[in-house]
Parts: C-alpha cells; sequence; structure tokens
C-alpha cells in the first residue's frame, strides 16, 4: 500500500499489520521482558541475609532505652495488657528495663496512630519485654525484609539483576537504615509500608500494560489488523487490578504507623494514574489523557482509597473494641448533632484525630538534637540516640576514657552521593522523559517535601528514613549509567564496571569503620571524635 491510498487511520501507525497485535503492544508497553534466571532470586536473598546479620547481631545492646524508645516500647507493653497506651511514673525507665514494669491505669493522650507500637509489641512477645531483643526484634525484622524490597524494586526498575544487588547492598550497609533498622521507633515500620506500596503499583504498572494489550489487540479488526476506531478513541476500562489493592492496604498501614505517610498516599495515586495514562498513549489511545483521568485515575481512587482507609482503621480495632482509651466515651459526653449516623465509637475517634492533629500543628519545642529539612540531604544534624562515657577499667574500656555511642548518622559516601544522584534524575526525567527517574523522585518528593510546610515545627533527622530507599535508589540509577549502557563499547563498560566496583567496595569499608558508633560498641573517646567530620554531628 502506497502512503497516496492510505487512510489517515493507517498512515498514523507505522506497521498497520502488526503494531497492534498483543506481541507488539507488550514489547511497546512493557519493553522486552529480561529474564534474569537464578541471579534474580540468589542477589536479592544475599543482600537480605547480609542486612539480617548486620541488623540482629548483638541487637541486645545497649540493655536501655534509648531516645524515643522510652516511649513507643511503653506504649507497645501497655497495648499488649490493655488494648490502649497507658500512663508510665516519670522514672519508669529503670524499672522496665529491670524488668518490672508498672503502668498507672490512666490511659495515656498519644499522638501517633497505633501499628508501629503494635509491631513493636509483637516483638515483646516472642522475646519478653525485658530485653533489647524483644523491644527491636521487629524493627530489625522489618528493616531486614526492606532490603529484599529494595533489591526486588531495583531490579525491575533497571531490568538488571546485577543492579538489584547493588541496591541491596548499598540498603544493607548504609548507617541510617542500619541504626534505624536496630532501633524500636516507628519509622522503620512507615518506611517499610511505604516500600512495600511502591513495590506493589510497580507490579501493577506491569499488569495493567498487559491488560492493555492484550484488550487492544482483541480488538483488531480486519482491515489491517487495526482496532476498531471507537476501540482507540479512550481505549478500554481496566477496572480490576489487584496490586493496587495490595498498595492500598501498603499505604494504610503506613498511614497506621504515621499520619505523615498521607503525602505517600497523594503522591504514588497521582504516579500510577499517570503511568497509565501514558501507557494508553504508547498503545495508541488518541484521546489518552482524559482516558487516563477517567478510566484509570476513576478506579485507582476507588480501589485505593477506600482500602488503605479500611487497613488504618483497623489498626485502631485495640482502641475501638476496648473502653478504657484516651477519648473513647468521648462520643457518650457529648451531643451527636450532624453526625449522629456515625457510631459513637467512630465519633471518638474522629474527635481523638482532630485533637491529635492540632497537637501535631502546634509542636515547637526546643531539641538539642532536632534539624529542619534544609539540612538533611547533607546530614547536617544526625540524632545522638545513646551515649555513655567510660573512664580506663570501666565496662571494658581500655583508654583513659571511652564511649558506647549510637548515632542516626548515615553512610556519608552513600548518602551525600545518592543526594547528588537526584540532580542527575532531574536532568534525565526532564530532558528524556525517564518514567524510572520520576518514579525515584516521586519516593523522594512524597517523604521529603511536606516537611517544608511546618518550617517551626520540631522535625529530627531520622524522619528521612522514609525516602531513603529512594536515594538508594537514585544513586544505583546513576551507577547504572556509570558502569555503561548497551550501547558503550566493551572498553567503556570494563572501565566502568571497575569504576562502580570500587565505589562498592570503598562505600562497605566506610561502613566498617563507621559499625561502633552505629552498635554501642565501646571505644576510646579519641575514636568517637574521629568519626565526627562535621562539628554538628557531636
Amino acid at each position: 500500500m502506497s502512503a497516496a491510498t492510505r487512510t489517515p487511520r493507517q498512515v498514523w501507525v507505522r506497521e498497520p499489520a502488526s503494531a497492534f497485535g498483543a506481541r507488539a503492544l507488550r514489547e511497546r508497553l512493557l519493553g522486552p521482558g529480561l529474564r534474569h534466571g537464578p541471579l534474580g532470586w540468589i542477589l536479592p536473598l544475599a543482600v537480605t541475609v547480609l542486612a539480617g546479620i548486620l541488623r540482629f547481631w548483638n541487637l541486645e545492646q545497649p540493655h536501655a532505652l534509648t531516645f524515643d524508645e522510652t516511649y513507643y516500647v511503653k506504649d507497645a507493653y501497655t497495648l499488649l495488657q490493655s488494648g490502649y497506651e497507658r500512663q508510665w511514673p516519670d522514672d519508669a525507665n529503670d524499672a522496665f528495663v529491670a524488668g518490672s514494669p508498672a503502668p498507672r491505669e490512666a490511659a495515656a493522650y498519644v499522638v501517633h496512630p497505633p501499628l508501629g507500637k503494635w509491631l513493636i509489641g509483637l516483638g515483646m512477645l516472642l522475646f519478653g519485654s525485658d530485653n533489647g531483643l524483644g523491644w527491636r526484634f521487629s524493627s530489625a525484622a522489618f528493616g531486614t525484609l526492606s532490603v529484599l524490597l529494595i533489591a526486588l524494586i531495583a531490579q525491575r526498575l533497571f531490568s538488571s539483576a546485577a543492579l538489584g544487588g547493588v541496591a541491596g547492598l548499598l540498603a544493607a550497609v548504609e548507617g541510617h537504615h542500619l541504626v534505624l533498622s536496630r532501633t524500636a521507633l516507628l519509622d522503620v515500620f512507615q518506611m517499610f509500608f511505604v516500600v512495600a506500596a511502591f513495590y506493589a503499583l510497580l507490579l501493577d504498572r506491569d499488569h495493567g500494560r498487559r491488560l492493555l494489550a492484550r484488550r487492544l489487540s482483541a480488538a483488531a479488526d480486519g482491515a489491517g489488523g487495526l482496532p476498531r476506531p471507537s476501540a482507540l478513541l479512550y481505549g478500554p476500562w481496566i477496572a480490576w487490578r489487584p496490586w493496587r489493592i495490595a498498595a492500598g492496604a501498603m499505604l494504610g498501614g503506613a498511614l497506621g504507623v504515621k499520619w505523615s505517610s498521607l503525602a505517600f498516599v497523594a503522591v504514588f495515586g497521582l504516579m500510577t494514574v499517570l503511568w497509565d495514562a501514558q501507557a494508553r498513549r504508547g498503545a495508541g489511545v488518541r484521546r489518552w489523557l482524559a482516558a487516563g483521568l477517567l478510566r484509570d485515575g476513576v478506579p485507582a481512587f476507588l480501589t485505593i482509597v477506600p482500602t488503605a482507609a479500611l487497613a488504618y482503621l483497623a489498626t485502631w480495632t485495640g482502641w475501638l473494641a476496648t473502653r478504657g482509651g484516651y477519648g473513647r466515651d468521648w462520643a457518650e459526653q457529648n451531643p451527636a448533632g450532624a453526625w449522629g449516623w456515625l457510631p459513637g465509637p467512630l465519633r471518638s475517634l474522629a474527635e481523638y484525630h482532630r485533637s491529635a492533629y492540632t497537637f501535631h500543628q502546634g509542636l515547637s519545642s526546643d531539641h538539642s538534637w532536632e534539624s529542619g529539612p534544609w539540612t538533611w540531604l547533607f546530614a547536617g544534624r544526625p540524632v545522638l540516640f545513646y551515649y555513655v562515657g567510660t573512664d580506663e577499667g570501666e565496662g571494658g574500656c581500655a583508654a583513659a576514657s571511652c564511649s558506647a555511642v549510637v548515632t542516626d548518622l548515615p553512610n556519608p559516601l552513600i548518602w551525600w552521593a545518592g543526594a547528588l544522584s537526584l540532580l542527575v534524575l532531574l536532568l534525565a526525567w526532564a530532558g528524556r522523559r525517564d518514567w524510572r527517574a520520576g518514579a525515584i523522585l516521586a519516593g523522594v518528593l512524597a517523604g521529603f517535601g511536606p516537611w517544608f510546610a511546618y518550617p517551626d515545627r520540631t522535625m529530627f533527622f531520622f524522619y528521612t528514613i522514609t525516602f531513603q530507599p529512594f536515594l538508594i535508589l537514585a544513586l544505583t540509577y546513576v551507577l547504572a549509567l556509570a558502569a555503561g549502557g548497551p550501547g558503550a563499547t566493551a572498553e567503556r563498560r570494563r572501565s566502568g564496571l571497575v569504576a562502580v566496583c570500587l565505589y562498592l567496595a570503598v562505600a562497605v569499608a566506610v561502613s566498617a569503620f563507621f559499625w561502633p558508633v552505629w552498635t554501642a560498641e565501646t571505644i576510646p573517646y579519641e575514636q568517637w571524635r574521629l568519626r565526627l567530620w562535621m562539628p554538628s554531628w557531636g
């Protein structure tokens, strides 16, 4: 057929006989689909085992409630006892650490949802409430599993088992991730659920594109193998997306740990709809943007948001099923008004949320380890979770004076390189429209950007753990560029591979150097000072 005899619809595609076949559509929307072989599981599992060893090794030390463990560990204990958090005497830490907890009967007013504390309590059920292994087991387990997810995400993003292993290795040895995984705070659980939601949406991206290819190819008519014009106007409805249900459940879990996860619900929801709109565009749908918003956006909202809301509500089961929680009987003491149709426990819960949100809005108090978000990308003020100084002969000290330290200090070589990598990803996303760069930047935006809206609020560096995995992915993206792509010469790939391996070796060596101050090892005081590369670190 000559160009002069083609209809406008036939000119619009280059190869009408095959462009809308199932195979051609799949390749256009998903790429060739690389098979990783045994390395696709061997490398992720290997870095996960390494992460587990580093996180569980000597986990019971220090035998003390460090930093905010004083709140969350004791809250977890009372949740196990009563189903809701209770108050403690002012000097309760020593008795708790000694194995003689004595909470008060009165309910405590807490401003974080309960899921993270329930998970801490799970470890205490397994290993007891009088030792650090019980307090920190769940943090270490979820931190270890998050390394597996990061490796699998990188493998899928970059279609490379080796790059998945690189991302997993970086996450396994990175100090910020390591310390949060060895401490009974809430943030490591929030990070895990965020990463799990991101992975579920990646799986959904591929699943949705396969369905789109299948249904468009099924709509092809006999005239040159092209779909009917009506089929190409908006494309098919694709409502059943089970991975989106999983993502919604994970986002609900993240909200059940900390409310700051709400930004991830919004950003990830927008991201998945934009992915679908681009898929329709790539498939040849003419009104791809309108179709993406209507035929993908509406089902995405109706899938992810209600699932997240129900999962979040389920995290409050203990408070709802008992009567003694703080504010549990508020509805019985206040007229229902326009909200009379809502059950009393849910009205009480809504009032609790209003009060807690007001508290968070006004949270501003001086703290020696606080830091603003403008300092986070260069790790300006990591948090000192634990410090004990000893003299010679005390606690294994063999120098004039010694220190045992746990500091939320990232591996500087990994953290700073990851932060600089964001500039490369911005260029790749803006200049080449690389969806992978945009996806990674979306994770950083959701975890980092909202904090700038609260300049007067007291904030800490460890909040960054929610977007730390995306810094790792950004760094992996740049390392992949450094290693050389398919079009590079053999010499270029060889030199790039040497450079990447050298970087990884130095990064692991830096982690070994900082290991003592991530795990409370007793070291000479001068060795502690040697690791303070910036004055604000000590």
